[in-house]
């Protein structure tokens, strides 16, 4: 009796891995959310990426590290993913860099992002404004048609 405990205590053990999502609920999220975020930068900029996301998270800096070289300051980065509340809005200048958001009344109300990516009914909502996508020369492949919007 005791060796069949042991067996089923090693084999809830071995599978316990698959259940990881529970300790950590976000990461799944997070995962598809960046793996999204690296097409869609790889389509907007023709150069290697350097990501800023501003007060990054461990789990965050974790996960997008795996897509892109992670920037520590906007000012070096050619890629900005605005998806927290930042003070002010006072990032850096958006000369030579885009700017991305997870919020869209922030994308509509906001010139300086050119994009949103936003979760609604955990389903992840992809919307390009064509205005400026076209003032930044930005030319996104066909794949993308579908999200671009005429505001």
């Amino acid at each position: 009796m005791r060796v069949f405990i042991l067996l089923l205590t090693l084999l809830a053990f071995s599978s316990a891995e698959n259940y990881t999502f529970l300790v950590q609920p976000y990461s799944k999220e997070m995962e598809l959310e960046a793996k999204i975020i690296a097409e869609i930068a790889t389509s907007s900029v023709r150069e290697k990426i350097e990501l800023f996301i501003p007060h990054m998270s461990e789990m965050e800096e974790k996960i997008y590290s795996r897509y892109f070289k992670l920037s520590s300051k906007c000012e070096t980065a050619n890629f900005v993913f605005v998806n927290k509340a930042v003070e002010n809005e006072i990032l850096c200048d958006n000369t030579n860099r885009l700017f991305f958001t997870n919020n869209y009344r922030k994308l509509l109300s906001d010139e300086k992002y050119y994009g949103a990516l936003f979760w609604n009914k955990s389903r992840p909502n992809i919307v390009f404004i064509k205005k400026r996508l076209e003032k930044r020369a930005i030319e996104l492949p066909k794949t993308f048609d579908q999200f671009i919007e005429n505001f």
